[in-house]
């Protein structure tokens, strides 16, 4: 995680860098000054974040400059090959997207469809409670 980190520690001191010379050149103009400040701190947050997760977990393969590519065989997550939740996902957004065309009632059906998409995809593998 430390690479991640050094990333978005440098992409915090950029933004702030480049909010100090867009704030002189443009005469703090408050608009470009406020999502400049504002994107130095969400990179901040994300690498505040991986900092935290660093510490947490043994060191990666990714870490380490003499790794070998075999060291990061294995495992990397789950999966689900067969699922149709992501497709129904995207629809549901594509449904909230069209509504900021068409009106706002298409994008209360929009969010009803992905409020079940989301949950059919969070509870996909889950089998109940008392399940055998």
């Amino acid at each position: 995680m430390k690479p991640e980190t050094r990333l978005f520690v440098l992409l915090t001191a950029f933004f702030l860098f480049i909010w100090l010379v867009y704030g002189f050149w443009s005469s703090w103009e408050p608009v470009g000054t406020a999502a400049l400040l504002l994107t130095a701190g969400l990179a901040g947050m994300i690498g505040f974040y991986l900092a935290l997760v660093a510490r947490r977990i043994d060191p990666r393969p990714e870490d380490d400059p003499y790794a070998e590519v075999e060291q990061g065989a294995g495992e990397q997550g789950v999966y689900a090959p067969w699922s149709w939740w992501p497709f129904v996902v995207g629809v549901a957004a594509a449904i909230c997207f069209a509504a900021l065309a068409v009106g706002w009632w298409l994008f209360y059906i929009g969010l009803a469809v992905s409020v079940i998409a989301l949950i059919g995809w969070v509870f996909e593998f889950s089998r109940g409670q008392h399940a055998h």
